[in-house]
């Protein structure tokens, strides 16, 4: 019994004595395998070590470059509007009541002074009437103060109470002579009825609006809404082009009038009114789109942007890149400062010009200094 024991043993200590000396010719099974069936470029990216110096040599490490061009010019901003008249006006009773009259209908064009709308007058014409006979009763009620304090029946301040009491009775009148004088509307100016906001026998506020009018002597303008990197830059007088679709108008030439001081709140957009000339094929509502050129400036502010694949150890905000020594056909690790991450790459915020030449493949197979072979690649 023992010494099957002690055969069991050894046969055991045998197997794992083999498996250990058939482990380094496995390995190397694997490596050779590995090597023939990868690619050089399909290989992970590593570290620089002494192979990317050896790589580095006479001949070079065979990269594609990318060029940083030039901001390109800046594209003009296009966008949507609508014409309007530049004033337009609304139209409103200074009191409430019911609409008795509302003669012009949306499109109507008016003279000055023409009688537009009315309120019925029952209401204020009765107002008028008690208005006055509480200012006649406060009348007569002065005059008996100022018997009954002469006669010694009454102090000073009575005489002073009902002159008061008179002083509001004569204003409470005018304000309805005043609310009975304004139950007219009358057009302010020459113009076009743009709106109509109310019907004969509605009853209206104080203020509401009934019409409005566009007051064509102010000329038409186009109004846009823009974002705020489109409004940046645009100045006063910055000359446009606009276009009708369906041929409702023919092409014409303005310039920007107004730029809106603060964004809607709603949208965040800023309005800008673009100049019309007076051409009878226009109406206020019609759509139409603008074309404004960007200022020179803008394309200066316009940022450099590489391909993600040219950056290295990128951390917080940084990064670096192989920039090519065009004299001795070396690179060199620049350090860049990245912002935002759009459609066509990295934007660059400094460290980098223009015709600055650029590593864009092989980047983990460089070292400082090492010398380069440009294989044929896209440029910027």
């Amino acid at each position: 019994m023992p010494a099957r024991k002690a055969r069991g043993v050894e046969a055991r200590r045998g197997g794992a004595g083999g498996l250990s000396a058939a482990r380094p010719a496995l390995a190397l099974l694997l490596a050779a395998l590995a090597a023939c069936g990868a690619e050089p470029e399909a290989s992970a990216p590593h570290a620089p070590g002494e192979g990317a110096r050896a790589a580095a040599g006479a001949e070079g490490v065979s990269v594609r470059l990318f060029e940083v061009g030039a901001p390109a010019a800046p594209q003009p901003v296009r966008a949507a509007g609508t014409v309007r008249i530049r004033r337009e006006t609304p139209l409103a009773f200074w009191t409430a009541g019911v609409v008795a009259r509302l003669d012009p209908r949306e499109g109507d064009r008016v003279a000055r002074g023409t009688l537009l709308a009315a309120l019925d007058t029952r209401t204020l014409d009765a107002e008028v009437a008690a208005a006055g006979a509480d200012l006649a009763r406060a009348r007569a009620e002065r005059e008996r103060m100022r018997a009954l304090l002469a006669q010694g029946w009454v102090p000073r301040a009575r005489v002073e109470a009902a002159e008061a009491a008179e002083g509001v009775a004569a204003a409470a009148l005018e304000r309805a002579r005043f609310a009975r004088r304004n139950a007219t509307i009358v057009a302010p100016a020459e113009g076009i009825i743009l709106a109509r906001r109310a019907e004969p026998g509605q009853t209206v506020a104080a203020g509401e609006p009934v019409l409005v009018l566009g007051e064509r002597r102010s000329g038409f303008v186009m109004q846009v809404a823009l974002a705020p990197a489109e409004a940046a830059g645009l100045a006063v007088g910055t000359p446009v082009s606009i276009t009708f679709a369906d041929g409702v108008a023919p092409a014409m030439a303005g310039r920007i009038l107004e730029i809106g001081g603060r964004a809607d709140p709603r949208t965040g957009t800023f309005r800008i009114e673009v100049s019309l000339p007076d051409h009878p094929a226009l109406r206020s509502g019609q759509l139409g789109e603008v074309e404004i050129p960007r200022p020179a400036a803008a394309s200066a502010r316009a940022p450099l942007v590489v391909p993600a694949t040219a950056l290295f150890a990128a951390r917080a905000g940084e990064g670096f890149v192989w920039r090519l020594d065009p004299a001795s056909g070396t690179v060199r690790a620049t350090l860049v400062r990245v912002g935002a991450v759009t459609a066509d790459g990295v934007v660059i915020e400094a460290g980098l010009a223009p015709g600055d030449r650029i590593v864009l493949t092989g980047v983990d197979r460089l070292t400082e200094g090492a010398r380069v072979r440009v294989s044929a690649g896209p440029r910027a």
